[in-house]
């Protein structure tokens, strides 16, 4: 939509996607969203990584779900930013670029991108569309809140990560195969990549797991045990599994009561693992790289303590990849 400009900070924030919304809690603008997409389940998922971060709360329960929002609950919801991507919204027939510019002209400006989820082709007429990783997108998010202070101090932390990643993982040889699955029940498994470009692999891409499917599998694909027997993954990641209402231990035992999906090797040497949300912003992502390091490299990274339910596992100071009060103090502004 162009340049936008600002009078001053945004203090209201309507989202559609969680990255966004992530990234207005970073800046401690967590309780002023207006909207987002399933808000109850978000925030659900959300406190279960929040909770490790003292002095921190998260409440988006009851907020507008904003799947597909309407020009009229935006006029009654007033925010002073549109954090949410209109090439996205576009994909909506009853969206078209005269009504983009209508809120933003009697409402507020657009400023978001969410087609770098996994580099999506956008919609005709923005053929000028650019695609930025999750931290460049922060990043500009942060300028318009005026909030580079709060962004230098998290990309501190996220850098120091990469780092240490980057020179302890193993020799590609050393790898385990891995595969990233969901399932709301077991007769229904979908399958995701692990490392196409955009933000949704960004805490798997870096750890350069090898794909167990080899290609073979396009991402968002229903998978069945036969499928996933013939790759045979060393390697589980359970996505949602953080879930609160997600039974992680009836997942297991799914697999394992299955005549084909027990013979999988990581049903057998018990390494299905969650993982928390692919739609994620700076903390949720900091959360994630570290469990997905502990998780594919305990040798490296240290071991991933066995989860059943509740919140992120309390993991010893001195096995932890980022210091949990430093990431609350930059939420909570001590900075």
């Amino acid at each position: 939509m162009g340049a936008v400009t600002f009078d001053s900070p945004p203090e209201t924030v309507f989202t559609r996607l969680t990255h966004h919304a992530d990234m207005a809690f970073a800046l401690g603008r967590g309780d002023t969203v207006t909207a987002m997409h399933a808000p109850d389940y978000y925030s659900g998922l959300w406190n279960q990584f929040v909770e490790r971060l003292p002095g921190v709360s998260l409440d988006w329960t009851g907020l507008y779900s904003s799947w597909e929002p309407s020009k009229e609950k935006l006029y009654e919801l007033d925010s002073d930013i549109h954090l949410a991507d209109p090439a996205w919204i576009a994909k909506q027939d009853n969206w078209g670029r005269e009504d983009f510019a209508e809120i933003a002209t009697n409402v507020s400006p657009w400023f978001g991108n969410s087609l770098s989820d996994r580099h999506a082709e956008p919609p005709s007429g923005w053929t000028d569309y650019e695609y930025y990783t999750l931290w460049e997108q922060f990043e500009l998010v942060a300028e318009a809140f005026q909030e580079q202070a709060r962004y230098e101090a998290l990309a501190a932390i996220h850098d120091e990560m990469r780092s240490t990643i980057d020179a302890n993982l193993p020799p590609e040889s050393e790898r385990p195969s891995t595969v990233m699955l969901a399932a709301a029940d077991i007769d229904e498994i979908y399958a995701y990549t692990l490392d196409n470009p955009g933000f949704l692999t960004a805490h798997t891409r870096p750890f350069g797991a090898r794909d167990a499917f080899e290609g073979s599998v396009e991402t968002n694909s229903v998978v069945d045990f036969e499928t996933l027997l013939a790759a045979d993954p060393d390697v589980i990641l359970h996505l949602g599994g953080f879930e609160p209402s997600t039974s992680l231990p009836e997942r297991r035992e799914a697999f394992k009561s299955d005549p084909v999906g027990s013979e999988i090797t990581a049903v057998q040497n018990d390494r299905i693992y969650p993982q928390g949300a692919r739609y994620q912003g700076p903390i949720l992502h900091l959360f994630q790289l570290e469990m997905t390091a502990k998780q594919l490299y305990p040798d490296q990274f240290g071991e991933w303590p066995t989860y059943t339910e509740g919140p992120y596992p309390e993991i010893p100071s001195e096995e932890q990849l980022f210091d949990r009060q430093r990431v609350a103090d930059i939420v909570n502004g001590e900075i």
